[in-house]
């Protein structure tokens, strides 16, 4: 047997470089390289192994921690699970910076391996620069941290730890039904100590992910109560996606014509425009989808969380008879709704879920009700794509303060609407193109408005609906399709949190093109305010006014001249026409874009029978919000207590 003496952080790099994972026979390079800010605890110890031998792993340079993570779950989620790139910290905030995005990772079901230094095992220079201490415990450190919002933790506090924790990590991360974000901290003075390390620890391993269909008892259930629906509805998740079983669906629906709302996750898993698609579905959803989702009497969840904005708070599905039934590879989120389970991966579950269908000569009872809610639907993206600032303008959402949308007219020229500027987007840039969005009120208009016939062309962070993923993101797809166009569309409010990768994207020379709806605040959570009888508070840009009060005027910003500085080609735009001219401009830049177009507040989609249960107030001083707590009350009776 061979030994090779070499330090923790060698062996890492080393073992990281032969990770490789096989899925329908096709073998795949698992980990791409690594994301890393080099500070404190890891510049000399990772940082050395890197720099002396990386092996065919890419190092690339992050601006913030939690940015550099999300532009790897980006990259990870865009290659269906299949490629990864580890991010590594320093020992205090550098490592408490990556707790968002892995719990951003972890909540979305992708794979994220992070590395945060940890202190000294010795404790001999306790406490070193950036130690946290806890006077309860000295084995504590900034690293517990991530315990809650981990599929996997561990701590390497002596080298031979590195072998145990780096094969758990991988079971992990090559899990389709319990992957997530995985943090192996490893203490400073350990990563640079040696280590005979026997050589089979670094031979090459193919970590296969297999489709395990369920058992054919469940399998039996579903199609027992499926065959005694009359209109059944499927929810597509982003299972459906990860398991590229799109195709499966598609052909699964028309046979037994059965047509299909989305979740955000599971949006682009299937074709827009296919003729059962109804769009998205739940407290997002279009107005198709959710008319369909009231008379369902069978709801065939595939690959789904089934997250309060899927079943509109467990009150989407209002057929008193309703059955749920689940197709999910974890049994966890299979048993949701209380439903009657099939534990599998999508594409082959639904196959065999066919073939006793098919037994059975089953077909639902449908007749026009599909083609009329589409239609209806349609009418509506008409409206829709149309809305302008005119002399018959009127806001989507109720804005209590008359002042806030002429105010903003003139301060910043813009008249466009979120609605009309979407399906312009839509309309100019390249069909297989791939569209980002994330928190605030654009994902809730893109999973009505947005359509694609790319599969994966949709790429939406709801899960943790985590602010400051976009621009990111953008990166981390860029990566993953370097030959496609990516844009992403993110809020101000937004972009404000995070758009450090902004320099990453630009050192690694990726055309990402940026699009800023500047609506003057956090307009998605001003809607949930005015919508629930409370007063605009903390959520409009203002400068603080004589009595004390963040309710002066607006405040301008030019986000075109924020990316200016670090060296984009920038526009900003005030109507649809400079939109589009804009739009088709980008695509000549080889540089990456940002277009700053001046969104009027309140003109995002609202509505489309739906239902959000939401922590308002029960005591209140103000009839507005009593008003509407009764409301909330009556709606939260007729929901599905679990």
């Amino acid at each position: 047997m061979e030994y090779t003496k070499m330090t923790v952080a060698q062996a890492l790099v080393k073992f990281l470089d032969n990770q490789y994972v096989e899925f329908d026979g096709v073998e795949t390079k698992f980990v791409e390289g690594i994301f890393t800010i080099f500070g404190h605890g890891i510049a000399v110890g990772l940082g050395q192994a890197l720099d002396e031998n990386p092996g065919d792993l890419k190092v690339f340079q992050g601006r913030n921690e939690q940015g550099m993570c999300h532009v790897a779950t980006a990259f990870a989620k865009q290659h269906n699970r299949r490629k990864i790139i580890p991010c590594a910290s320093s020992v205090g905030p550098g490592a408490a910076n990556m707790v968002t995005a892995a719990a951003t990772a972890t909540v979305n079901n992708i794979p994220l391996l992070v590395f945060p230094a940890d202190t000294f095992a010795n404790r001999q220079p306790d406490p070193v620069l950036q130690q946290l201490e806890q006077s309860s415990s000295l084995s504590i450190t900034t690293n517990d941290a991530f315990k809650p919002v981990c599929k996997y933790w561990d701590r390497i506090v002596r080298p031979e730890q590195l072998m145990t924790a780096m094969i758990n990590a991988m079971r992990v991360l090559t899990d389709p039904a319990e992957t997530g974000a995985v943090c192996i901290g490893i203490c400073q003075d350990v990563e640079g100590e040696s280590y005979e390390y026997p050589e089979y620890f670094f031979q090459k391993r193919v970590h296969r992910i297999t489709r395990p269909v369920a058992v054919e008892e469940e399998v039996e259930d579903l199609a027992a109560i499926i065959a005694g629906a009359k209109k059944p509805l499927i929810v597509v998740g982003g299972g459906v996606k990860y398991s590229e079983a799109g195709e499966t669906v598609e052909k699964f629906c028309e046979e037994f014509n059965i047509p299909f709302g989305e979740s955000q996750a599971g949006k682009s898993a299937c074709k827009s425009s296919h003729q059962y698609c109804l769009g998205g579905i739940g407290v997002t959803g279009t107005l198709a989808s959710n008319t369909i989702a009231e008379d369902a009497d069978a709801v065939i969840a595939i690959g789904t969380r089934l997250s309060d904005f899927t079943t509109g708070s467990k009150n989407q599905f209002k057929n008193p008879d309703v059955k749920v039934v689940t197709i999910n590879n974890n049994k966890f989120h299979a048993y949701k709704l209380d439903a009657v389970k099939a534990v599998g991966d999508a594409k082959v579950t639904l196959e065999a879920l066919s073939q006793k269908l098919r037994e059975r000569n089953y077909k639902s009872a449908y007749t026009t009700e599909i083609t009329d809610a589409k239609a209806a639907w349609d009418k509506e993206m008409e409206h829709l794509a149309k809305y302008a600032y005119d002399d018959q303008f009127e806001p989507m959402v109720k804005a209590r303060d008359p002042r806030t949308i002429p105010e903003f007219v003139e301060l910043t020229g813009g008249v466009i609407t979120q609605t009309a500027a979407l399906c312009a987007i839509r309309e100019v840039i390249p069909e297989d193109a791939t569209i980002i969005t994330a928190g605030g009120s654009l994902p809730s208009c893109m999973q009505r408005i947005w359509t694609t016939d790319k599969r994966g062309g949709y790429h939406a962070e709801y899960g943790y609906s985590c602010m400051g993923y976009e621009v990111a993101a953008a990166l981390g797809v860029k990566l993953a399709e370097p030959d496609k166009e990516v844009y992403t569309v993110v809020g101000d409010a937004s972009f404000q949190m995070l758009h450090s990768e902004i320099m990453t994207a630009m050192q690694e020379r990726a055309k990402i093109n940026i699009l800023v709806f500047d609506n003057c605040g956090f307009g998605c959570i001003n809607n949930l305010q005015m919508n629930n009888g409370i007063g605009s508070i903390g959520t409009e840009f203002r400068y603080r006014d004589t009595n004390n009060e963040t309710k002066g005027n607006l405040i301008p910003v030019s986000y075109a001249k924020v990316a200016e500085g670090y060296g984009l080609k920038t526009y900003t735009v005030k109507t649809i026409d400079e939109l589009k001219a804009a739009l088709e401009d980008a695509k000549n830049q080889d540089n990456a874009v940002l277009i700053d177009l001046k969104v009027i507040p309140k003109t995002m989609t609202d509505g489309y029978k739906s239902w959000w249960n939401v922590g308002l107030a029960s005591t209140s001083g103000m009839e507005s919000v009593q008003e509407k707590y009764t409301e909330l009350e009556a709606e939260r009776y007729k929901a599905r207590r679990y």
